[in-house]
């Protein structure tokens, strides 16, 4: 008897997602000399919010880490808070409003929610007193910084993102209408939110996610930022993961034909085909990523019209 056909969603969908953390306080912020290779953590205010941020190193270079869905910078970003060159680097990771420490108030989803994170993000770094920043960006993340980018070219000095989209398809729905219970996700995917939000937080917000990021669809071409792209002036790296249980590989195309003069990698090795912040515990992975936000960082034209597989 043939085997029934399983939908390309479907078979993402088992694959699935990544781990999370907790609570802080504020000293007042200080220019990033000041710093030096220890972690540090507060909470500023900004936008009429509290944001908690964690920060490390003492070079000149800013770089401001944005967290994915439900995620926080210590969950998403711990490899990245611990191995970033600390003399290059001054890095800080955020809690985006209504996730991780950034409570109250708790998250929200308008229309403009992808704006309002970027704004957020940009006014931190300039109440942190950094004259120019670059991001990295993970799933919600990425989206986050491709709108900051565009909306402060001469802000932001050059970008890496992976896992982000820039507009939603009926493809993309049905991805996520996959994750909405929570109690069907798997415990190791679970326990870590779980921890950090308590059951009902986490799942109510996750509800209203799906709810939020699947209105997109209805806006003409799905649109979220596609039409921002053409304005995106910093150096760009695109990071996809083949099999990214929640973001199809066209999307990773669609930026990197829209996004002018960006270079674009694709994971294929077996290990590295589910890029995200599960991965991100992985020794190999967390070294490739360190390096290519180093290479990044550090190269003085990584332009390059490329799409090529590892």
């Amino acid at each position: 008897m043939a085997a029934a056909a399983v939908h390309p969603a479907s078979l993402r969908l088992r694959l699935l997602l990544s781990p999370l953390k907790s609570r802080t306080r504020v000293p007042q912020a200080e220019p990033a000399a000041a710093f030096g290779t220890a972690v540090t953590s507060a909470k500023v205010a900004v936008n009429g919010v509290h944001l908690h941020y964690q920060r490390t190193g003492e070079g000149e270079h800013a770089v401001l880490l944005l967290p994915g869905m439900l995620g926080s910078g210590s969950t998403d970003f711990a490899p990245q808070l611990q191995n970033l060159n600390k003399k290059r680097f001054t890095v800080v990771a955020w809690d985006p409003r209504g996730y991780g420490q950034s409570r109250p108030p708790d998250r929200d989803f308008p229309l403009d929610f992808f704006e309002r994170d970027a704004k957020d993000a940009v006014d931190l770094m300039k109440v942190l007193q950094f004259k120019q920043v670059s991001l990295l960006g993970w799933s919600d993340g990425g989206i986050t910084a491709l709108i900051a980018a565009a909306k402060n070219p001469s802000y932001v000095r050059k970008m890496l993102i992976w896992g982000a989209n820039a507009y939603v398809t009926e493809e993309d729905c049905r991805i996520y209408q996959g994750i909405r219970d929570v109690s069907k996700w798997s415990e190791k995917a679970r326990k870590p939110l779980e921890a950090l939000y308590g059951y009902d937080y986490f799942a109510k917000t996750c509800e209203n996610w799906v709810d939020s990021i699947s209105q997109f669809k209805e806006l003409p071409d799905g649109n979220i930022c596609r039409h921002l792209l053409p304005l995106i002036q910093c150096p760009t790296l695109i990071v996809h993961g083949e099999k990214d249980p929640l973001v199809p590989r066209f999307h990773a195309d669609f930026l990197h034909k829209h996004v002018k003069g960006a270079r674009c990698e694709v994971m294929s090795q077996p290990d590295l085909q589910q890029i995200g912040p599960a991965l991100l515990t992985l020794g190999k992975a967390t070294t490739l990523l360190s390096l290519w936000i180093q290479v990044l960082m550090s190269s003085p034209n990584p332009h390059r019209k490329s799409c090529y597989n590892f």
